[in-house]
C-alpha cells in the first residue's frame, strides 16, 4: 500500500499526471489514512488530466476521510480546493459552501499554509463582489504568512492576487510592481504547476486589461513555453485564450482562431468560464474575418456556457442589421459587469450601438464613463479607445470638425500600439467625418487606405464594406450574407440547394429567409424575388 502511494508521489513529482492518475486508481488500501491519502492524490492527477468531475468526486471523498480522522488541515485544505473545482465548474453556489466549510476547519489555525490558501480564496471572493479593501487585506496577510513559512508559493499567488486588486483600484504601477515580484517566483523555478501557471495567467490577464499589449505578447510568449511541458494540464487551454487575443489585436486573425479554437478543445469540460470565453474569442474573430455564420454559432456556444452574450455578440448583430437587439444585448452586458476595467470593454461596444440605434444619450453617457475610467487609469489603450469613441459620438452629434481632432489623435495612438483593426475602424470613422466636413479628397484616401488594411489582415466584412472608398448600404437593413441568400431565393432554389451551395446548414439559412421576409416585408419567395429584382440586389455583389 505504502508503495503505491509512493510510486503516486514520484509521478506527481515528475508531473507525469497519467501515471499519477493510474496508480492512485489502482491502489487498493484499508487504512484510513492511506485511503485518505489515495484520494487526494487521485484528485490532484484528475485535475491536471482535466477531469475535473472525476477530481471533485476523489476530492470530496479524500476530505470526508480527512474530516472522520480529525485532520483539520488536510480536511480544510480539501475544502479550500474544492471552491477551486466548483469555481472552474461555475457553480458559485457550492464553491461558497466548500469555502465555509474551509473557514471552520482552519479559521482557528493561522499559522499554516492551509490557512493561507484560504486567505487567497476569501480575497479572490470578495474581489469578485467588488469588496477591495477586504480582498486587499487577505491578499496582503496571505503574502506575510507565506514569507513566514517560507512558501514561495503562497507569497507569490498572494502578490498576484494583491496587485489584482491594486490594479482595479487605479494604482496600475504599483499592482504590476507586485505581478512582477510575483513572476520572479516563477522564472526562477521555485513555484509548484499551479501557483507557475496562476501567476503566469493572471499576469496576462492584467497586461491585457491594463492595454500594456507588448508586455502581454512576451508573457505569452514565455506561459505556452510553460504550458508545452504540461500538455494534460488546462493551463495550456486558458493560455491559450490569452494568446488568442494578443494575436487578434496584432492583426493575425487566421492564426488567433486556430489558437482560440484549440482552447475551447483544451477546455472542453474542465473551466467553463475560460471555455466560453475562447468560444467568445472564435465568435469575435469570426465576426472580423466576415464569417457571420461561424461567429454567430460560436457566440452561441459561448452564450449556452456563461449563461448569458458577451458584449461582443452585440456587434455581430450589428452588423446582421439586427440594431433593437444588439442595444439590448449591449447595455445589458454593462449592466452585468461591475469591474472598471471590464466595463471599459463594454462600453466601446454600446456607444457604436447606440450611435447606430439613433440613441445618442445612451452613447453620450457611455463615453462619459469611459473618460472617466480612461482617465482613471492613464493606459494608452484606453486613451485611445476614448479618443475614438468620442469620434464616434462627435459624429453622430453632427460635429464633423471636432470628430476629426479626435479622431486623428486617436489614429496616432492606435499606430503606436500596433493595433491593425483599430487603426483601419479609426480610418473609417475619420473618413466619414471628412466627408462632412466637405473634404471628398481627404475622405478618399482615408476609406481607400482603411480598406487596404482591413484587406491585409483578413477582416474581409470590412474591406468588403469600403471597397471603392465608401460604404455601401442594402435596403431594409439586409447584411451581405442575406443579400446573398435572398439572390439565390430569385434563382428558384430551396432552401436545402441553398445551404449546399453556400456550405451553411439548412437551419441557418432558414433563419436568413425568415430574417429577409421580415426585414422587407414579404411574405412568400416569390414576392422576395421581385423585391430583389426592384431594388437591384440581383446585379449587386459581395
Amino acid at each position: 500500500m505504502g508503495d503505491a502511494l509512493t510510486a503516486a508521489r514520484d509521478a506527481q513529482a515528475r508531473q507525469d499526471w497519467q501515471a499519477m492518475f493510474d496508480v492512485a486508481s489502482t491502489a487498493s488500501v484499508d487504512a484510513p489514512d492511506l485511503e485518505a491519502q489515495r484520494a487526494d492524490l487521485l484528485a490532484e492527477a484528475a485535475w491536471w488530466l482535466g477531469r475535473l468531475d472525476d477530481g471533485i468526486a476523489a476530492r470530496e471523498q479524500a476530505y470526508r476521510r480527512y474530516d472522520e480522522l480529525g485532520n483539520r488541515r488536510r480536511a480544510g485544505m480539501c475544502a479550500v480546493w474544492l471552491w477551486e473545482h466548483h469555481a472552474f465548474a461555475a457553480r458559485p453556489a457550492i464553491a461558497g459552501a466548500w469555502l465555509r466549510r474551509a473557514r471552520r476547519a482552519l479559521g482557528d489555525d493561522p499559522d499554516c499554509v492551509e490557512h493561507g490558501a484560504l486567505l487567497l480564496r476569501e480575497a479572490e471572493t470578495a474581489h469578485g463582489r467588488g469588496d477591495l479593501d477586504l480582498a486587499f487585506d487577505r491578499a496582503t496577510r496571505a503574502v506575510a504568512l507565506g514569507r513566514t513559512l517560507g512558501s514561495a508559493d503562497l507569497e507569490a499567488e498572494g502578490l498576484q492576487t494583491a496587485g489584482r486588486v491594486l490594479i482595479e483600484r487605479g494604482e496600475t504601477a504599483e499592482g504590476m510592481g507586485h505581478l512582477d515580484e510575483a513572476m520572479l517566483f516563477a522564472v526562477e523555478g521555485r513555484l509548484g504547476p499551479y501557483a507557475t501557471g496562476k501567476v503566469y495567467c493572471s499576469l496576462i490577464s492584467a497586461c491585457e486589461d491594463t492595454g500594456d499589449l507588448d508586455r502581454a505578447a512576451e508573457w505569452t510568449e514565455a506561459t505556452m513555453r510553460w504550458a508545452r511541458q504540461h500538455p494534460f494540464a488546462i493551463f495550456p487551454g486558458i493560455c491559450r485564450v490569452h494568446r488568442a487575443v494578443v494575436l487578434k489585436r496584432s492583426g493575425a486573425l487566421v492564426e488567433a482562431e486556430r489558437e482560440a479554437r484549440r482552447a475551447c478543445e483544451e477546455l472542453a469540460g474542465s473551466h467553463i468560464a475560460n471555455s466560453a470565453a475562447a468560444y467568445a474569442e472564435v465568435g469575435d474573430i469570426c465576426r472580423r474575418l466576415g464569417e457571420l455564420d461561424r461567429a454567430d454559432e460560436a457566440f452561441g456556444t459561448a452564450q449556452q456556457l456563461a449563461g448569458r452574450p458577451c458584449g461582443a455578440l452585440a456587434l455581430l448583430r450589428l452588423a446582421e442589421g439586427r440594431t433593437a437587439q444588439a442595444l439590448t444585448i449591449a447595455t445589458g452586458c454593462l449592466r452585468d459587469t461591475t469591474n472598471r476595467l471590464a466595463r471599459a470593454t463594454v462600453l466601446p461596444i454600446l456607444i457604436h450601438v447606440a450611435v447606430a440605434a439613433n440613441e445618442l444619450s445612451t452613447a453620450r453617457d457611455a463615453l462619459a464613463e469611459l473618460d472617466d475610467i480612461a482617465a482613471a487609469f492613464d493606459t494608452a489603450v484606453l486613451q485611445a479607445t476614448a479618443l475614438s469613441a468620442r469620434g464616434r459620438v462627435d459624429l453622430a452629434n453632427g460635429d464633423p470638425a471636432a470628430a476629426c481632432a479626435a479622431l486623428r489623435h486617436a489614429l496616432e495612438r492606435w499606430h503606436a500600439l500596433g493595433i491593425p483593426y483599430e487603426v483601419a475602424t479609426t480610418r473609417t470613422l475619420l473618413g466619414q467625418a471628412l466627408r462632412d466636413t466637405g473634404d471628398e479628397t481627404g475622405a478618399a484616401e482615408a476609406f481607400t487606405a482603411a480598406a487596404a488594411q482591413f484587406d491585409e489582415i483578413g477582416a474581409r466584412l470590412d474591406a468588403r464594406l469600403l471597397a471603392g472608398g465608401h460604404t455601401p448600404t442594402l435596403p431594409s437593413g439586409i447584411t451581405q450574407r442575406e443579400a446573398e441568400v435572398l439572390r439565390l431565393v430569385a434563382t428558384g432554389m430551396t432552401n436545402n440547394e441553398i445551404a449546399n451551395s453556400l456550405y451553411l446548414s439548412i437551419k441557418t439559412v432558414s433563419r436568413h429567409v425568415s430574417n429577409i421576409f421580415t426585414k422587407t416585408g414579404v411574405t412568400s419567395r416569390t414576392a422576395a424575388t421581385a423585391y430583389a429584382f426592384e431594388h437591384g440586389l440581383i446585379e449587386m455583389r459581395p
